[in-house]
């Protein structure tokens, strides 16, 4: 299929499609007239990227596992461990957060918030 179909069937611009192909997150051929055409798969695989974006993958990350996710998309076990990994992430983040926001409490108020701790007091 063209890329305006592609498009068209993924909600994404061509564009898009584009710096995806660029990046190596999709594959299209090149026609005899220059045109791309990607495979029907390409549906799939790009709205299953839009959902790893939305869960918070970065597309290098997406890139990363792409292979191995796109032999086996619904693959319970694979995308499993993707997930856990990913949410342990988030947790470190979490707490990465929870301590600077406790630090910069610590700093409401004390008239020179940028003062090290150690100082303010």
């Amino acid at each position: 299929m063209r890329i305006g179909e592609l498009a068209a069937q993924t909600g994404l611009s061509k564009d898009a499609i584009r710096f995806y192909e660029k990046i190596g997150l999709v594959t299209g051929r090149r026609l005899a007239n220059g045109y791309r055409d990607f495979p029907p798969e390409a549906v799939l695989w790009l709205q299953y990227v839009r959902t790893a974006q939305k869960l918070g993958f970065s597309l290098t990350e997406i890139a990363q596992h792409g292979e191995e996710l796109r032999d086996a998309p619904d693959s319970a076990d694979a995308l499993s461990a993707l997930l856990a990994e990913k949410i342990q992430l988030i947790d470190a983040r979490i707490a990465e957060l929870a301590t600077l926001r406790a630090d910069l409490a610590a700093r409401v108020g004390t008239g020179c918030p940028l003062r090290a701790a150690e100082q303010v007091g």
